[in-house]
């Protein structure tokens, strides 16, 4: 468990928990790595029998930690797009006012370089930075949405507290928990993915691995 979780955070996987064995989740833990994804989730859990289902949970305490991880990777990408294109245009003017700036490698200067890195000009710096964090957060992938294009389970879950969200920032696909008081409501069904057998029992056997962590750190505090 992380030293820094609020206990805000730890009732809403405590609740997520609860309503998953409710729910026909039977076996479940906190703190699961989620195979595939890169990413641990806050609560996996996994139905018994020969109709084995997974679920997986993440909990968000405040809006500005669900947003933290619901930035839409198509509106990304735009956003992307267009600031290349700013880029390259604003390129485009510093080199017709800093000559001086050409690198002076090709024949002919239609088809030269330019070196900007010494240029101290704000606003390309400051598209510059933002570019590199689009193109950080695409590479690396957005969490909601690389969990639900791999179906990393049958059914994906957000947990979050009341009234911390608009309707169009519940990432696509996902189902939503809503904390009223000591318990959680469904205000969403998640999509039905069916995740791969493979998947499954991988998520089981981390389940299986989270649990026995959790318990060895609760017999050695």
């Amino acid at each position: 468990m992380a030293t820094n979780e609020t206990a805000s955070h730890r009732q809403l996987k405590r609740l997520a928990l609860d309503w998953a064995r409710a729910n026909g989740f039977a076996i479940g833990a906190c703190e699961v790595r989620v195979p595939q994804s890169g990413y641990r989730a806050d609560v996996v859990a996994c139905s018994v029998g020969a109709a084995r289902r997974t679920a997986v949970f993440e909990c968000k305490q405040a809006r500005a930690d669900l947003l933290k991880d619901a930035h839409a990777e198509a509106a990304t990408r735009r956003q992307l797009a267009e600031l290349i294109a700013r880029r390259a245009k604003l390129a485009e003017l510093l080199a017709l006012h800093r000559p001086d700036l050409r690198r002076g490698e090709a024949l002919f200067p239609e088809f030269d370089s330019w070196d900007f890195s010494s240029l101290e000009h704000t606003t390309y710096r400051d598209v510059l930075a933002e570019l590199a964090t689009l193109q950080a957060r695409v590479l690396k992938g957005t969490k909601f949405s690389k969990m639900f294009r791999y179906r990393c389970a049958d059914f994906l879950y957000l947990v979050v507290a009341e009234n911390i969200f608009a309707e169009a920032e519940i990432p696509a696909g996902w189902g939503l928990l809503v904390r009223r008081g000591e318990s959680l409501a469904l205000a969403r069904p998640p999509v039905s993915l069916e995740a791969a057998e493979e998947q499954r029992i991988a998520l089981l056997e981390n389940i299986a691995v989270a649990a026995t962590r959790a318990g060895a750190e609760a017999d050695a505090g």
